[in-house]
């Protein structure tokens, strides 16, 4: 296991990530060709602090989220987590570095064994985390389950007994189990109520708080993004198209997507018109055919001939400031 050098302030830096998938056809399921899912992607979470990844659905946030995690091998790229390079190591030498990275899923349900109480769904991360004994479990459990807001009688009690914030309550207290430094959030309240989406962002907030968590946020809700997250990168076909600080980057948005998607923000002005708008005949996001240079030329209408020669590099446009677009 090598150690790489590491920002002391960054618990996780990926830099140049690839991943692509092949499009098997015909009897023999040949390789017809590929699907760029993720293409050199890099980024840096500092320790105690959330980056929000954000973008329509199909961009490559949760690909980028699994090669994280391993469940997913990366083709290309490095994923530095406390030093130590992932994307080198087997899966015997992962294995206890998944006690340090943990994810919340965006369906609370679908992510609990539906036969298992909540106590033995919470004490399985509490076994792995070196807790023994029937009263150290339950104890430690009750303590878990207070600080994400549930009562010590949900114990006995099955997933289907709770409503979907309760639920996702329960996954967060689970993965809290193991006491990680860095959680993946993938869309956690996108599948809940908007009165409960606020209660649970702001028991993120709360839990950072106090126990110095750092998050990947996975996301489409700008509104969501803007008030949890310190910087925000903003996905686009599997790439990134613009990275800053989250207050920087709702202020002076410099990539057209950006605009885009914070033009589809909804404005309690009534009849504003979105500042960005895009070409109605466009590919659906799914399509493998990529256009030469950058990848948004095909939405917008600000696009010219030198759109079609871009490089695609992230360049410099302001302090801490990124952005894939030679305009800016």
């Amino acid at each position: 296991m090598e150690n790489e050098t590491l920002n002391a302030q960054d618990i996780l830096k990926v830099e140049g990530l690839r991943k692509r998938f092949p499009i098997r056809r015909g009897f023999l399921q040949r390789a017809a060709g590929w699907v760029n899912a993720v293409e050199n992607v890099s980024f840096s979470i500092e320790r105690g602090k959330t980056l929000g990844l954000v973008g329509e659905s199909g961009c490559g946030k949760t690909t980028v989220a699994r090669m994280i995690l391993k469940l997913l091998p990366s083709d290309a790229g490095r994923i530095v987590f406390n030093g130590v390079d992932l994307c080198g190591i087997s899966d015997a030498e992962m294995k206890p570095l998944r006690k340090q990275i943990q994810i919340i899923f965006q369906d609370p349900y679908g992510s609990l064994n539906p036969r298992m109480s909540v106590g033995e769904a919470i004490g399985e991360g509490l076994r792995m985390a070196g807790v023994r004994g029937r009263n150290a479990t339950a104890a430690r459990t009750e303590e878990l389950l207070a600080r994400v807001g549930l009562s010590a009688r949900a114990i006995d009690r099955y997933p289907h007994e709770f409503s979907g914030g309760q639920r996702q309550r329960i996954g967060i207290a689970r993965a809290l189990s193991v006491e990680p430094s860095l959680i993946i959030c993938d869309e956690p309240v996108s599948a809940l109520d908007v009165s409960i989406q606020a209660q649970i962002i702001n028991l993120l907030k709360d839990l950072q708080d106090q126990l110095g968590l750092s998050y990947l946020f996975i996301s489409h809700d700008l509104n969501v993004v803007g008030y949890l997250c310190h910087r925000v990168a903003v996905m686009y076909r599997g790439q990134i198209m613009e990275h800053a600080p989250t207050e920087e980057l709702f202020e002076h948005p410099l990539h057209p997507y950006t605009h885009l998607l914070l033009s589809a923000v909804p404005d309690p002005e009534a009849g504003k018109k979105p500042a960005v708008e895009t070409l109605e005949s466009e590919p659906p996001e799914s399509a493998p055919e990529l256009p030469e240079g950058c990848r948004f030329q095909v939405k917008c209408l600000d696009n010219d001939e030198r759109c079609r020669r871009f490089g695609g590099a992230l360049t410099q446009a302001g302090k801490d400031h990124f952005v894939r677009c030679w305009k800016a």
